[in-house]
């Protein structure tokens, strides 16, 4: 197989970039950073030649694409089955792919009023009942996971997971807009924003310079 490639968008900004980005890393899975990024009305510059969907993150696979987030995942358990990507249990895997597809396809209040923005420090902004309606799921999600499945780590199913990677990006804006969290939330969230994956994408994220308008409502 040749050296696994995978194109994203900004770091500040692209949260679906985020998870396979997150992922790869976090299982020492090597692959080639393919960087491009937002104009200022959201569309990615120069994604042509690699998504038949012009929409990131998408992963080159022996030079064929896997395009969205959650199937470039898919993949890459596949490809690296060693590093156990999913739960060895199945009904725990059985529970991480619905809240992987949860994340995936919901959450749209929370998406679109606390847009992913690392730079950025919002406390307060977009909060609506919706909003906490979206923030109450996940909060369920992340104590019910942890209290079943965790174990004695912090993270959902004990060791880094996909699921992990996927609620990466909602750590992240929980920090940007001062979301407050019931304690076991909170300690879930501080793991998350711990692993060396994640700070690194983050530091990244804050050297970028790029306003991309579309992204900033609060600006």
């Amino acid at each position: 197989m040749k050296p696994l490639k995978l194109a994203i968008a900004n770091k500040n900004y692209s949260s679906w970039s985020m998870r396979p980005w997150v992922l790869l890393t976090q299982a020492g899975i090597a692959f080639e950073e393919i960087q491009l990024k937002f104009s200022d009305t959201g569309k990615v510059e120069g994604i042509g030649p690699y998504s038949p969907t012009r929409q990131v993150p998408v992963l080159i696979v022996d030079a064929q694409p896997v395009w969205d987030s959650l199937a470039i995942c898919e993949a890459a358990a596949e490809l690296f089955p060693d590093k156990r990507l999913w739960p060895a249990d199945p009904r725990a895997r059985q529970i991480a792919r619905s809240i992987c597809a949860e994340m995936h396809a919901g959450f749209r209040n929370l998406r679109s009023a606390m847009p992913m923005n690392i730079r950025a420090s919002l406390p307060g902004k977009g909060m609506s009942p919706a909003v906490q309606q979206d923030i109450d799921r996940i909060v369920e999600i992340w104590e019910s996971c942890r209290a079943r499945y965790g174990g004695n780590a912090e993270l959902l199913f004990g060791q880094f997971s996909i699921a992990d990677a996927f609620y990466a990006p909602v750590a992240t804006r929980f920090l940007t807009y001062a979301v407050t969290l019931p304690p076991a939330a909170q300690r879930y969230a501080e793991a998350l924003l711990a692993l060396p994956a994640v700070r690194d994408w983050m530091a990244q994220a804050r050297r970028e310079t790029e306003f991309v308008r579309a992204d900033e409502p609060y600006a």
